[in-house]
């Protein structure tokens, strides 16, 4: 899957972010889980870009248009229920969180981080999964997560 980068003017973001809230209000409610209105802001503002954004980011974010602000273990508990239910990845490498464009699909993620702008575009690719689980059980070794981030260049960087 690939995403057009954010400086590009055919790409309506503001699409994107009505999108990745239509989609997150349909997973958690066939799962049976709750989109609070807390969830919900904090899922948008990780959607304000194509690019991750950390925990304190959102808090800072969350201050300028609330008159209560956010406390960190609330955002945080935000960002785990979001993660555990796939409408966000953490990226470790960052410690950020970005928006996964398919919630509704159990996977292992694979990401282009551009090391300049720090455009991030989610890859689905089942046989890299497929290629890992393999080398690893000849390891006998098994894989609980995976979260491939690859860095390098974006188009509009290079």
């Amino acid at each position: 899957m690939t995403k057009a980068h954010p400086t590009d003017t055919s790409h309506d973001h503001n699409l994107c972010i009505k999108e990745a809230l239509e989609n997150a209000q349909k997973v958690c409610t066939a799962r049976g889980s709750r989109l609070t209105a807390l969830r919900e802001r904090v899922l948008e503002l990780v959607w304000q870009s194509h690019r991750p954004i950390g925990a304190y980011e959102v808090m800072a974010n969350l201050k300028q248009g609330n008159s209560k602000p956010a406390q960190p273990p609330t955002v945080y508990r935000a960002l785990s229920f979001l993660v555990e239910q796939g409408l966000v990845h953490k990226l470790s490498s960052s410690n950020a969180y970005i928006g996964c464009h398919i919630p509704d699909k159990a996977h292992d993620s694979c990401f282009l981080v551009c090391s300049n702008c720090q455009t991030t575009i989610e890859l689905d690719i089942p046989d890299i999964k497929q290629s890992l689980a393999a080398h690893a059980e000849q390891r006998h070794f098994s894989i609980n997560y995976s979260n491939i981030e690859l860095s390098g260049l974006c188009a509009e960087c290079r």
